[in-house]
């Protein structure tokens, strides 16, 4: 899935903000950039980030939700 870089730099912000709570395990270099590895670190944060983590990650799966949609139909 190709991410428009507004929605990038809003992942990595939340990435950087979440990291010593939520992604501690992961190398302080990592950027998440497939579908995987983007589906994982919202989980992550959404689990164990607060309240304010959670509604942004909500966003940005309704992003990808309707993103995704619309490859999959026209594929």
């Amino acid at each position: 899935m190709l991410v428009p870089e507004s929605i990038q730099r809003e992942l990595d912000e939340l990435v950087e903000e979440n990291r010593a709570r939520c992604l501690w395990f992961l190398r302080p270099d990592f950027r998440p950039r497939t579908s995987a590895e983007i589906l994982s670190v919202l989980r992550h944060i959404e689990n164990h980030g607060d309240r304010a983590a959670f509604q942004r990650v909500a966003a940005l799966r309704r992003w990808l939700s309707q993103h995704s949609s619309e490859n999959s139909a026209s594929s």
